[in-house]
């Protein structure tokens, strides 16, 4: 039997490194995907949840909700951004990722089965504080999105106050009255000029009236290329008239991935500072 030195040595190390290994491996964060129920609309819907190792055990963490854009999913964000579990680790945070279709965030008055402004801002907050270590106040939750789904972020955020304390939007289509044949709205409230529904009524940037300020945190950015830019600018003037004050990026970029997740990273920092200075 080898008794040499250098063998219980190397044995030794074996042991730190497989230590080490298990340890990292208890800290890593956790990516779930779980079907959540929703009345409002009689399904299941996806929904993907980056846990820190810390909401796994004791302690509660603050919640921030990322939506995707139009042709995306529950797996857009995750896909996008695979540094949201370093994030999740670092900054104790839950990142919840629902699949919203092509709903545009809106409780649609022509198809039952697409109620999602009730799906994300009830029923799907109700089952993340009931399943999840969260800390269930509006000052530990904020919700963003890309595209379409920064209009159903701002939208949801402006309409729900008492759920949601800070808002964001990358890239957001936060006007759409410009785009009448786009991306399955009319699908949803009817063609524009059909009378079904008034566009103006269901336009992120119509919202603002709801708003005082300092009551929601908003960021929003949007790239010089962007087909949104216009719109962007729009609400952000909107936002000015009104008095609301606001964090409004606008950087080179266009409507892309890579834009997307170099803007989250600001907008995750602009989001610890709302739940450290809120109580």
């Amino acid at each position: 039997r080898d008794r040499s030195p250098s063998r219980g040595l190397g044995d030794v190390y074996k042991r730190q490194l497989l230590w080490c290994l298990f340890a990292v491996m208890l800290q890593a964060a956790r990516v779930d995907t779980v079907l959540v129920r929703s009345a409002a609309m009689n399904k299941d819907v996806k929904v993907v949840y980056v846990l820190p190792d810390k909401a796994i055990g004791k302690q509660a963490c603050p919640v921030v909700y990322l939506l995707h854009g139009y042709g995306g999913n529950e797996t857009t964000w995750p896909g996008l951004k695979p540094e949201l579990k370093d994030y999740a680790d670092r900054e104790n945070l839950i990142f919840v990722c629902p699949n919203g279709e092509n709903s545009w965030y809106w409780d649609s008055p022509l198809n039952e089965d697409s109620q999602f402004e009730t799906f994300v801002s009830r029923e799907l907050v109700s089952y993340v504080d009931g399943h999840y270590r969260t800390l269930p106040s509006r000052e530990k939750r904020a919700i963003t999105g890309l595209s379409m789904g920064g209009h159903g972020a701002l939208w949801l955020a402006i309409r729900h106050q008492d759920v949601f304390g800070a808002a964001g939007s990358t890239s957001g289509g936060l006007d759409i009255r410009p785009f009448p044949d786009n991306w399955d709205m009319k699908e949803q409230i009817g063609a524009k000029d059909a009378g079904v529904c008034d566009w103006d009524d269901y336009t992120a940037i119509n919202q603002t009236g709801k708003l005082k300020d300092g009551a929601l945190w908003i960021i929003f950015d949007c790239g010089y290329d962007d087909f949104f830019f216009e719109v962007n600018q729009a609400f952000h003037q909107k936002l000015l008239e009104r008095g609301i004050m606001h964090d409004f990026i606008v950087r080179p970029g266009a409507h892309t991935g890579e834009y997307w997740s170099n803007s989250i990273d600001y907008q995750i920092l602009f989001f610890l500072k709302f739940f450290r200075e809120s109580h």
